[in-house]
């Protein structure tokens, strides 16, 4: 039997057991783990604390800007309060000027002002302006066109001294725009021609007199009914693009008085640039066409507009449109215009290839080739280009052009005793009718006594198919060409913008 252990006796419990290397293991990964774990919460607080100093600091500058914008609205209305105060203190001192003006037309007759320097033609404007004599005003400004430079100074101090200048202006062109009334009646061909440039220049005229003597441009001094009405008159206009034949067909000076209307009553419509896009790239040669353009909202599609140009053949109109824009570095405009030349150069080649009216050919080639140079030499000079493109060498062969011109404008000298045929076919009288005085008698009428001119035949009509020498009596220059022997007027290239590459295509020319 065995024996039991003694009470008294001290024992030790048996010792442990080895960790394994397994349990290591898994302890090492769960300190990993909770190390990662750190990070990534740490990490995350760290994120979490940045965006909310960012959305701190965003809400801070939202504050700070709608701030700065309620001390700008404070201050607008402020200075439009003190605008309106004034403009009623102009108002009652021009409505005082205007009664004490009718008092003094009414009592007296009052001599008319001589419009013989500018002086003169401000004062008779302002009385026209002050009696709202619309139709009269109308008249006398379109008679006179060729004082257009100092009605562009003048006009818009005579149109502050009216009650209502811009109803006034739109009641004065209401003739011609939206629709052009002259047409309606008997004498529709003899009321034919263009009075846009007097639209424009009046719609131009009307700006500094509408704007705030405060606020400048940003308040307009236009009363609603008068812009509603304003609003109605190009809703019309835009109507009778249809009658006239779409964008295609609308003249020019149509759609530049259209664009500068909605530009002086401030009138564009965000739903309309297409179709402000379309009338300026088929009005670009116009000069004031690029700052229309701008005007109307077309800026962010000035890339496209310039493209498109460059795609027409429309060099030099493409290059305005950049510098307005301010594109110049991504539209060389030195490339375009030699591009331009060399287009010219090209249509005027081929322009001499006309057999059957070789004289015509190089007549209108030259003056083409010429067009072509003047418009790039006025680029060059406007835009500084110099040194980039030198005008040298175009002004020698302008000058010759020049000189080829005049030399072909000299007469031809002929023989004094060599009949000659009637250009216009008729019979050749006989031998010795200048013998005697009888010795040719007609049964028609005699015919009236012309004056042979030196610059072309006698009688105006079209020059027969003969060779270049035929008719060598004539003192016509040898090129079979005058103005009178063909009806249809040749292809007018304006001073500014009348150029183009093709052949077929001319454009009128500008009226500034």
């Amino acid at each position: 039997m065995g024996s039991l252990p003694d009470p008294g006796e001290v024992t030790h419990p048996p010792p442990p057991i080895p960790a394994s290397f397994d349990d290591f293991q898994r302890q090492t990964s769960l300190m990993t783990s909770c190390t990662l774990l750190w990070k990534e919460l740490s990490d995350h607080f760290t994120s979490l604390e940045q965006d909310l100093i960012k959305k701190s600091d965003a809400l801070k500058a939202k504050l700070q800007a709608f701030d700065n914008e309620t001390q700008q609205s404070l201050h607008a209305l402020d200075a439009r309060e003190s605008s309106i105060s004034k403009s009623i203190s102009l108002a009652f001192e021009s409505l005082e000027k205007t009664a004490k003006t009718s008092i003094s037309f009414a009592a007296s007759a009052i001599e008319q002002p001589e419009v013989d320097n500018s002086e003169g033609l401000l004062m008779k404007l302002k009385t026209l302006c002050q009696k709202m004599a619309t139709s009269e005003f109308w008249l006398f400004v379109t008679s006179r066109k060729k004082e257009l430079e100092e009605f562009r100074s003048v006009l818009p101090k005579a149109l502050a001294d009216c009650v209502d200048p811009p109803r006034f202006v739109l009641e004065a062109i209401s003739e011609v725009f939206p629709v052009d009334k002259r047409g309606e009646g008997s004498n529709a061909s003899i009321y034919s021609h263009d009075l846009g440039w007097a639209c424009v220049l009046l719609l131009e005229s009307l700006i500094p007199v509408m704007v705030d003597p405060v606020l400048g441009k940003e308040r307009m001094l236009v009363t609603p009914r008068v812009k509603g009405k304003a609003e109605e008159i190009a809703e019309t206009w835009k109507k009778s693009l249809e009658e006239r034949g779409g964008i295609e067909n609308v003249k020019t000076p149509d759609v530049h008085t259209f664009l500068q209307h909605l530009v002086t009553f401030g009138i564009v419509k965000e739903e309309d640039v297409d179709l402000y896009r379309k009338l300026v790239v088929a009005s670009a040669w116009r000069k004031q066409m690029p700052k229309l353009a701008v005007s109307v909202g077309l800026a962010d599609k000035m890339p496209d507009m310039i493209e498109e140009l460059i795609g027409r053949g429309q060099q030099v109109d493409a290059v305005h449109f950049t510098y307005e824009a301010g594109l110049a570095d991504k539209f060389p405009p030195v490339p375009l215009l030699r591009a331009f030349l060399k287009d010219a150069k090209k249509a005027a080649t081929s322009m001499l290839e006309d057999a059957n009216n070789s004289g015509r050919a190089a007549h209108m080639a030259g003056k083409k080739e010429q067009s072509a140079i003047r418009a790039v030499l006025r680029c060059i000079e406007e835009y500084k280009l110099e040194a980039e493109f030198p005008p040298e060498s175009l002004k020698k062969r302008l000058e010759q052009l020049e000189k080829v011109k005049i030399e072909k404008k000299k007469p031809v000298a002929s023989p004094a005793a060599k009949r000659t045929r009637a250009s216009n076919g008729g019979p050749m009288p006989p031998a010795k009718a200048g013998r005697s005085t009888n010795a040719y008698v007609s049964s028609f009428p005699s015919p009236p006594t012309y004056i042979r001119s030196p610059s072309h035949t006698q009688y105006p009509s079209p020059v027969p198919a003969y060779p270049a020498g035929y008719g060598i009596g004539n003192r016509s220059p040898q090129y079979a060409y005058s103005p009178e022997a063909y009806p249809v007027s040749p292809v007018n290239y304006s001073p500014y913008g009348g150029y183009s590459n093709g052949m077929g295509h001319a454009y009128q020319q500008a009226y500034y």
